[in-house]
């Protein structure tokens, strides 16, 4: 991250989730003043607290829906990378208006609160499901997405650079499947799977670590990007994950849960089709068009680009083997299967 000094300050919102742990461990490496780590549980910070023992580490309990709270930490802050958000499909199916408070309005105030104090740059991550949303994660990132799009398309001679960052389901991050189907392969019990033809994007922790990093270095404001990775289908994963333990399986197939997709899809056609092809990564420039429609009556195009989706079953497919190599070397699975022994 060339961007930072010895003076930055950086704060990271959810600061104590699988991404920010990742990340503050990552900084922490590099001659830094100050890394500040905000969330609302205090138990994940007291343990994190004990774990790095580093006294540029500062812990700020609050939430991104309290403003009050947002603005103390982001205050003096040269950089702010936005992780903050509820992210689990089916609770946020069964109460929507939480995941709008915390993914909407929460965004709203850590977003506002960047520009008022003049931090250089905001890294807002995202998800998958933002895209062609079909239930309230989605749609609620989705809108967080606009938002920091129109904090960017509004304030264009502002010092503060904003960009958005997207990525699916991360390998081994609390909440993903690996370790659940690990838990049930050791304990000798039945698969338990909504649907083993579903695809997912396989990216490492280490690579959302890599995305963000790379729009915090590249971003011009309002960029959206997304890493490359190759997909595979559940049964792939189960199938490899019983190779590496060395154990037969059984599934028990028990239906698509509320909300889920059947393919994670990081663009939709209409970006893809606008994005900037960069070897291992896309860029996504804001839309700057203003509100001035009147040309669009005048004078039109002659039709809409077109373009395929990017998703998790059009990527590169895993073979049983690939998905083997690449979840045994993950440092989080070697980490895992160690304490579980």
């Amino acid at each position: 991250m060339s961007n930072l000094s010895k003076s930055s300050i950086v704060t990271i919102t959810g600061g104590t989730g699988s991404f920010g742990s990742t990340m503050v461990r990552n900084l922490i490496q590099k001659d830094i003043a100050e890394v500040r780590i905000f969330s609302r549980d205090e138990n994940k910070q007291d343990s994190l607290r004990n774990e790095l023992k580093d006294s540029r580490v500062k812990f700020f309990i609050g939430d991104t829906r309290d403003l009050n709270s947002v603005e103390n930490a982001i205050k003096g802050s040269d950089y702010v990378f936005h992780a903050a958000a509820l992210k689990q499909v089916p609770s946020c199916e069964f109460f929507p208006m939480q995941a709008a408070a915390t993914n909407i309005s929460g965004s709203d105030n850590v977003i506002n609160a960047s520009y008022k104090y003049g931090v250089k740059g905001i890294v807002c991550l995202s998800t998958d499901k933002a895209v062609y949303p079909i239930n309230a994660m989605g749609i609620t990132k989705a809108l967080m997405e606009k938002i920091a799009q129109s904090y960017a398309r509004n304030n264009p001679k502002s010092d503060t650079k904003i960009s958005i960052t997207r990525y699916g389901n991360v390998m081994m991050s609390r909440g993903s499947v690996i370790p659940l189907f690990i838990n049930q392969i050791i304990r000798g019990e039945q698969i338990t799977v909504t649907d083993t033809s579903m695809t997912r994007f396989m990216m490492s922790l280490s690579e959302s670590v890599d995305l963000v990093t790379h729009a915090f270095t590249n971003a011009e404001s309002g960029d959206l990007f997304v890493k490359k990775a190759p997909g595979c289908t559940v049964q792939t994963i189960i199938e490899a994950l019983a190779e590496i333990f060395k154990k037969k399986v059984e599934i028990q197939k028990i239906g698509v849960r509320h909300g889920e997709k059947m393919a994670e899809a990081l663009l939709g056609s209409e970006e893809r089709s606008r994005a900037i092809d960069s070897k291992d990564y896309f860029r996504v420039p804001v839309d700057g068009r203003n509100l001035d429609y009147q040309i669009y009556f005048d004078k039109g195009q002659n039709s809409l680009p077109s373009s395929e989706p990017y998703t998790s079953s059009n990527t590169k497919q895993l073979s049983i083997k690939e998905a083997v190599d690449l979840i045994s070397n993950l440092p989080e699975f070697i980490k895992y299967k160690a304490e579980i022994k």
